[in-house]
């Protein structure tokens, strides 16, 4: 089981980005997907998480508002969209799956971890 996030970068304040979390050999249509990000001396903390059957979508409250979950079936992909990006969303983000998962503690252990992605706001 592979996942990989991607779509970071850098971007000024008030900037956006879209992430992606996609899977390698197998289909996400089963697995909730959680975004996580840890930035320099801090922990990981859950950002975003789709429930398995999209009836369900979780945000940590500094980012209600200002990004956004989706899953594409067809494309086998997960999608972070970021807008209003703030200097404290500057982190490494990561993507986790878990199988069936439909609630928020649910998505905070993940069955697998990708690898991340770094997004950087700086002016």
């Amino acid at each position: 089981v592979q996942l990989q996030a991607s779509g970071g970068g850098l971007v000024q304040p008030g900037g956006s980005l879209r992430l992606s979390c996609t899977a390698s050999g197998y289909a996400l249509d089963y697995y909730a997907v959680a975004w996580f990000r840890q930035a320099p001396g801090k922990e990981r903390e859950g950002v975003s998480c789709i429930s398995w059957s999209d009836s369900d979508t979780y945000y940590t409250d500094s980012v209600k508002g200002r990004f956004t979950i989706s899953r594409d079936r067809a494309k086998n992909v997960v999608h972070l969209q970021m807008n209003s990006l703030k200097t404290g969303d500057t982190a490494v983000y990561y993507c986790g799956v878990r199988k069936y998962g439909v609630k928020w503690d649910q998505c905070l252990d993940p069955d697998y971890w990708g690898q991340g992605t770094q997004v950087t706001v700086s002016s």
